[in-house]
């Protein structure tokens, strides 16, 4: 009974959720919250929340009700921003997303009633903080959207770092970590670090954009660059990668022994120059963040008074070692133009501190944008900044004229005029221009006003200005001024390809893990099939090197039946460097397994050299037969002519015309030349082919001056000898179109000559 009552009164708890958040939602009507009408653009409803943002933010608006509002705001331009749940709302008064929400509590209800009906639930079970709504309300205020990200946050993070979250609903670890995200945005938006938080589930353009796949996903943006959090989320952990993320060279580290040096480089950065004394060993993260802020404008020093060396500066300026105390130089370095102690720095009163000393007394002008900023255009006479010009030389040390304008500026600063110089060298259009109009120029603006001298003292000139303004009659427009810090383009060149190469690092290693797989699966595959061809090509090359042999060592390689063609350095040039042919001398007892066993579809390629022709023949052998060794039913070998004349004999009977029949009165039968015959031997169907070669014009030329010998030498003497004076290369030649020949024995057109049975070689 109690289980029933129980069911009964959380199934009215869900329904009585489910009406309020409908009247919620009817009652809500983003239009009406931002005061835009229906047919408002998109830049219209940008600018209206912008201003509507600006005015109830938490932090600036102290209403009790300006968070309510804010987020009321923020609920507001993320509908009518996205067109389509404005276009879902203006049809059916709804974005989207109550729906979805309706079904998600039909669902739940639905499951509870399933499980309530077989298990009891502590109460306690419900309080789970798992509701999306509830969780959310922490973070509303810095959830983030698309067009957000890409105008504010990626432009500011050039200012300040940023930390985002990357969260979704029913996310166990988001819950997790809540707590201790919570403790640490509270901790570093103090210090000036922005914050942001993505739902990958209604922003997940900007979750993939950003290289988020999995939630919680923490990430940090710098100079418009991501990195990603990869520690455990703790305080300690984030407040590191949140100071990782900072240069390194923003702060430097000052002693006794280089505090000349740093304020000294005012003339040459044309930057006031910061010190903090302070008793912590580590620069503190607010003052990292501060310089990182003004890096364009200021240079940024830490004194740690704790330390031995720093005695002379703190006394030479007066320094209490026990509050923290922040100086800043400008022109002069005995003396600081403004100081600040307090225990309890806060960010704001430092950021007004540094504001009010953003540039020198007399500030060079080194760029149109540093003109601009120092004199700006202002159409009405109060809001006019009018500049005093000085045209100067550049000089090491500080010249006497610079050091009376010095003088001259520091005793009418006011702020609405600024004193400004410039080298002559450096800006030569400008400083020509301004020279031939007037001595003494002041500028208004981008407007170059000249006066005539004034009789009155150096002081009355700015004062009479202030209160006349229009003793400036002439105008003229001016030149822009060359960008004198911009590094050359080598320089650029150099930043911008380490900068890309850092990028790809980044996404490679850290980032965007899953979409450089197919990329980076290809680029190994590629290195994979590179270096394996190489090491392949490099164990050929040594089996090369250590198959071959030295002409000392022709007899060994005869005795175990295997020789392999050895190329002369003459001939290096024309022999592949893989042309490597197993050549197998055919003898009684590689006769058998090599032709008469042979298996069936297989052959024997077998040439036909002599003792004094085996080098040359095997060599132009090994060229021309190289391109079919890839087939796997061709075997390569020699046959001795001085060894097995009887057996070839015998064989090439069968075959027409190919030898003579023998006759004991033919004294020349024995001197015929057998050496660059081929034959093709099919051991298993018992035929061959016969390649015959065909004379060249030498060596016919040679056998004809063999016709004179003397008929008196013995048969012996010249048995074996295929012919007298032969060169190399006639013999060679005897092989030229043995490649063509083997082509045709592939296709099968070559004339077959049966035998009954294979002869024995003796």
């Amino acid at each position: 009974m109690e289980v029933r009552k129980l069911s009964i009164s959380w199934q009215f708890l869900i329904v009585l959720v489910l009406i309020l958040q409908i009247l919620s939602a009817l009652d809500f009507d983003p239009y009406r919250v931002l005061g835009v009408s229906r047919t408002a653009s998109q830049a219209d409803i940008k600018k209206a929340y912008k201003k509507l943002a600006r005015e109830w933010h938490p932090d600036k608006n102290k209403d009790p009700g300006a968070e309510d509002k804010f987020i009321q705001i923020s609920k507001a331009y993320e509908i009518l921003s996205n067109e389509e749940k404005r276009s879902n709302y203006d049809q059916y008064g709804d974005a989207g997303e109550n729906q979805g929400y309706q079904k998600q509590q039909q669902q739940r209800e639905y499951r509870f009633r399933h499980f309530h009906e077989n298990f009891y639930f502590d109460e306690s079970f419900f309080h789970f903080p798992f509701n999306s709504e509830r969780r959310d309300s922490i973070d509303e205020k810095y959830l983030l959207h698309f067009s957000h990200y890409v105008n504010e946050v990626v432009p500011d993070s050039f200012k300040k770092p940023y930390l985002i979250k990357i969260t979704s609903d029913w996310c166990f670890s988001c819950i997790h970590i809540e707590p201790v995200w919570k403790e640490v945005v509270q901790e570093l938006e103090e210090l000036g670090v922005g914050i942001g938080v993505v739902h990958a589930g209604y922003e997940r353009r900007l979750a993939h954009h950003l290289g988020a796949h999995s939630t919680p996903s923490i990430l940090g943006i710098i100079n418009g660059k991501i990195s990603f959090f990869h520690n455990a989320v703790v305080r300690e952990n984030l407040r590191q990668f949140v100071e990782s993320l900072l240069p390194g060279n923003l702060v430097e580290k000052v002693t006794n022994k280089n505090y000349v040096r740093f304020l000294s480089g005012w003339q040459q950065e044309n930057k006031p120059h910061v010190l903090l004394f302070d008793q912590t060993p580590i620069v503190p993260l607010l003052y990292k963040l501060t310089a990182f802020a003004y890096k364009d404008y200021l240079s940024f020093g830490y004194v740690y008074v704790g330390l031995r060396g720093t005695e002379e500066m703190t006394r030479r300026y007066n320094i209490n070692v026990y509050t923290p105390t922040l100086l800043i130089f400008k022109e002069h370095i005995n003396k600081p133009a403004d100081v600040i102690q307090a225990r309890g720095m806060k960010k704001q009163i430092i950021d007004d501190f540094i504001a009010q000393n953003k540039y020198l007394l007399a500030a060079r002008l080194t760029s149109q944008k540093l003109f601009h900023e120092l004199c700006p255009v202002k159409r009405s006479h109060r809001q006019r900044k009018y500049c005093v010009v000085l045209l100067t030389a550049e000089t090491a040390k500080l010249s006497k004229p610079f050091e009376a304008f010095l003088s001259f500026a520091l005793a009418n600063t006011q702020d609405t005029v600024r004193f400004v110089h410039v080298y002559s060298n450096r800006q030569q259009e400008f400083a020509r221009y301004l020279y031939y109009q007037t001595v003494s120029a002041f500028l208004k603006g981008n407007q170059a006003v000249a006066t005539e001298s004034c009789p009155h003292s150096r002081l009355s000139p700015p004062s009479m200005l202030r209160k006349d303004p229009a003793l400036l009659s002439s105008e003229a427009v001016l030149p822009d001024l060359t960008d004198e810090l911009a590094p050359v383009f080598l320089l650029r060149w150099f930043y911008s390809a380490s900068d890309y190469i850092s990028d790809c690092w980044d996404s490679i290693f850290h980032n965007n893990w899953r979409e450089m797989m197919p990329l980076l699966s290809l680029i190994f595959s590629a290195l994979f099939i590179l270096f394996g061809t190489v090491i392949v090509q490099a164990f050929s090359d040594s089996n090369d090197e250590r198959e071959s042999s030295p002409p000392g060592k022709e007899e060994a390689q005869e005795k175990t039946g295997k020789t392999e063609p050895s190329f002369t350095k003459e001939n290096s040039s024309k022999i592949p460097k893989k042309g490597f042919v197993e050549v197998t001398e055919l003898t009684d007892v590689t006769y058998t397994s090599n032709l008469v066993r042979l298996r069936p579809g297989h052959m024997n390629v077998v040439l036909i050299l002599s003792n004094s022709t085996k080098t040359s023949l095997l060599q132009k052998f090994a060229l021309e037969v190289y391109t079919f060794t890839g087939s796997s039913c061709l075997h390569f070998s020699f046959l001795s002519l001085d060894k097995h004349r009887e057996w070839l004999e015998y064989l090439l009977e069968f075959a027409q015309d190919a030898a003579p029949i023998p006759n004991q009165y033919d004294k020349h039968f024995m001197e015929r030349d057998y050496t660059g015959y081929v034959l093709a031997l099919n051991g298993h169907k018992k035929y061959f082919c016969l390649f015959k070669p065909q004379k060249t014009v030498e060596e016919e030329e040679a056998m004809g001056s063999c016709s004179d010998l003397d008929s008196s030498l013995h048969l012996g003497e010249s048995r074996g000898k295929p012919s007298c004076g032969l060169g190399s290369r006639p013999i060679k030649g005897k092989l030229s179109k043995l490649s063509l020949w083997m082509e045709r024995l592939l296709e099968g057109s070559l004339q077959r000559f049966y035998i009954p049975s294979w002869p024995e070689l003796d």
